[in-house]
């Protein structure tokens, strides 16, 4: 997919380093991390590659500063916060920045930055503060993180969407033989109903799970 140039008024407006992050930003949105360059972004931005180098010293400082907007937009536990609601508002605020990002969810695993230490931290500590001891915190953190990050990649990974999913559930239930795989045509049709109104999806079912668990552990001996 081509790149969108910068329109003319655009083009007149000041080199910056907000504003090259943020043009980064709409490159690895629209053509993925792979594909992403310093050469294509400066062509994006309607500059020379060398006039970015004045606002960030390389392609790492690039991709740790376009994570690290996108890893605050995640809504951290506040202090004194109910544990299990606090936690439940994060992972899904969390796993809808790295839907609207889909290259971040990989990227955010391979790198240890400020803003992925201060949502451990955020997480952590409404654990620890909710009652949890330091062992179940260790097992409750990774659970989520795992459900987070193993569930978004998933889906980014699948590259459809809820208008796309019907058609290709249809398409596919109709191939399969109903006798030798009544299961799986069972479970593609519901994927063709309409949601309940109070049908949150598939991430959200998996994280009550986890964090009705963890509530049934807490503070156990």
């Amino acid at each position: 997919m081509a790149t969108q140039p910068i329109t003319p008024d655009e083009s007149r407006v000041p080199l910056s380093r907000e504003r090259v992050l943020q043009a980064a930003i709409g490159l690895a949105d629209e053509v993925g991390i792979e594909a992403f360059s310093v050469r294509r972004l400066a062509r994006k931005l309607g500059a020379g590659p060398m006039s970015l180098y004045n606002h960030v010293a390389n392609k790492e400082e690039i991709l740790v500063g376009i994570l690290d907007i996108v890893l605050s937009q995640v809504e951290l536990p506040a202090r004194g916060a109910a544990w299990k609601a606090a936690i439940r508002t994060t992972a899904i605020s969390a796993h809808e920045a790295l839907v609207r990002h889909p290259w971040a969810a990989s990227l955010m695993l391979s790198r240890v930055l400020p803003a992925r230490l201060r949502y451990m931290e955020a997480i952590l500590g409404s654990l620890r503060e909710g009652g949890f001891s330091a062992e179940q915190t260790d097992h409750a953190y990774h659970a989520l993180d795992s459900h987070i990050a193993g569930f978004t990649l998933w889906l980014v990974s699948l590259d459809i969407d809820d208008e796309t999913l019907p058609d290709l559930a249809a398409s596919f239930a109709k191939e399969l033989p109903a006798g030798e795989y009544p299961y799986v045509i069972e479970h593609l049709h519901e994927h063709l109903k309409d949601r309940r109104p109070d049908d949150e999806g598939e991430f959200t079912f998996g994280l009550d799970l986890i964090l009705d668990g963890l509530e049934r552990i807490r503070g156990a001996q």
